[in-house]
């Protein structure tokens, strides 16, 4: 295989959005959290009271990085634990009323990014990019990348 960039620029795209994202947010004098939070909120305004094994999936956190910002989210209000009534040993993540507040907000901050992000393309275009990524995905978190890198030249 040739010598490719596609995780580089993955990595540069994250980065940059991330610094833009953020100051988005300040924008619109939402101090209340971080980005990487958001992405926690975000799942959760989507499907609210899930096990921390979920959330993680769902978020791409390592369950351990998950838990210590879980911890900040609950010290600040934003969300509670709660013991599953079917399984005592089970913890759910449940927004807070005032997590749940900021949903609107985060929204028109979301969409302003998505703007940004998708400026020029058709959506056949972004369906087709969204489609590559969501194989590239797979193919990570399905063990396509346990080959062991057998070409450390090419990062993705």
């Amino acid at each position: 295989m040739k010598q490719t960039s596609g995780g580089f620029l993955i990595s540069q795209i994250k980065q940059v959005q991330g610094r833009i994202f953020e100051r988005m947010l300040q924008e619109a004098g939402i101090d209340q959290f971080n980005g990487a939070q958001g992405r926690i909120l975000y799942v959760l305004w989507r499907q609210d009271n899930l096990p921390i094994s979920e959330l993680s999936a769902r978020t791409g956190l390592a369950k351990t990085t998950l838990t210590s910002m879980l911890d900040r989210m609950e010290a600040a209000g934003h969300i509670r634990r709660v013991a599953d009534k079917k399984d005592r040993r089970m913890v759910r993540i449940a927004l807070t009323e005032s997590a749940r507040a900021m949903s609107g907000r985060y929204d028109q901050v979301s969409g302003r990014m998505t703007e940004a992000f998708y400026q020029g393309f058709t959506d056949s275009e972004i369906e087709a990019f969204e489609g590559y990524l969501r194989r590239v995905l797979e193919n990570l978190t399905k063990g396509g990348a346990s080959n062991g890198g057998q070409n450390p030249e090419n990062d993705g």
